[in-house]
């Protein structure tokens, strides 16, 4: 007879949560390089049929072949199969085992014994290990398991965003319309508190990207970082918004001066602020009234 779920030991929940965390950290690995790539395919049929239609026939011919190159070799998270990039040999099942492949594989390609990078297994264990601690601190049940869908967004954008500059509306506005639904229920805050954090989420970042952009000219942030933020707020509450807000500005200003000063960073060179604001949101996810509550008291109030 199996066990009762509920009455399994807290432990069995928290390595459940890993184990998962990894297999799906091995699937975000795919969306992280792969999702970028679909987006840049697409915009681009879409500015080649858009030209087709606007300059007539001459523009027509070549965004046909586009798009019939794309239907006969489709590129998407599920297809092609995963494969050496190197050699082009199909990954076997055994070989792509979370974390445990790269160490038995020794970090390398078994047909061609190219360097494997070590960012697979990084965020394989990152996303193990987050999961595991969402799980420790929310306990086992549903509040968990929505915080283990907003954690592995989080990573998706946070690499997404490294690489490109980029925190693709194919995730944020998802996780912006499912944060609000899930708080008709009262997961994480109250309906009201979850839509008027996504309504200031957005406002603040996009007042400042607005004020700062009327006194430099210059962009300070793109709009993905106002979605994001949104998202936050839509989840977490308006409550939560004083606290990421805080945490990413300070963390992403430090590593800013670190930049410049140690890697002789370009000022004008843009650095991504979706990593620190999604670091802030799930820390404010996991710690986020004990943050609040010490802030205060170290403020006095």
């Amino acid at each position: 007879m199996m066990p009762d779920p509920a009455s399994l030991p807290p432990a069995w929940w928290i390595v459940g949560a890993a184990v998962l965390g990894a297999i799906v950290g091995s699937f975000l690995n795919v969306v992280i390089y792969r999702l970028p790539v679909m987006l840049q395919r697409q915009w681009r049929e879409q500015c080649l049929a858009y030209l087709a239609e606007s300059q007539g026939d001459d523009i027509r011919a070549p965004a046909d072949e586009e798009i019939s190159a794309g239907a006969v070799a489709p590129f998407n998270l599920s297809s092609p199969p995963s494969r050496c990039p190197h050699c082009e040999a199909p990954i076997r099942p055994w070989e792509n085992i979370p974390v445990l492949s790269y160490l038995w594989l020794r970090g390398r390609c078994a047909h061609c014994a190219t360097r494997i990078p070590l960012r697979y297994p990084l965020v394989e264990a990152l996303s193990a290990a987050c999961a595991a601690l969402v799980v420790w601190r929310l306990g086992p049940g549903w509040t968990a398991g929505a915080g283990l869908l907003l954690t592995w967004a989080f990573i998706a954008l946070t690499f997404i965003d490294l690489d490109h500059q980029l925190l693709p509306d194919d995730i944020t506005l998802p996780f912006l319309w499912l944060g609000l639904g899930i708080n008709l229920f009262g997961v994480f805050t109250d309906a009201y508190s979850s839509l008027i954090g996504a309504m200031a989420g957005y406002l603040s970042l996009w007042t400042v990207y607005h004020g700062f952009r009327l006194l430099t000219r210059k962009e300070g942030m793109g709009y993905g970082d106002f979605k994001l933020l949104a998202v936050i707020g839509a989840w977490l509450g308006w409550q939560a918004l004083p606290v990421v807000i805080l945490l990413s500005s300070l963390v992403g200003a430090a590593v800013g001066i670190t930049l410049i000063i140690v890697r002789r960073h370009s000022r004008g060179t843009p650095i991504p602020f979706g990593p620190y604001l999604a670091g802030a949101g799930w820390l404010a996810l996991l710690w986020g009234h004990d943050i609040t509550q010490a802030y205060l008291r170290w403020a006095g109030l």
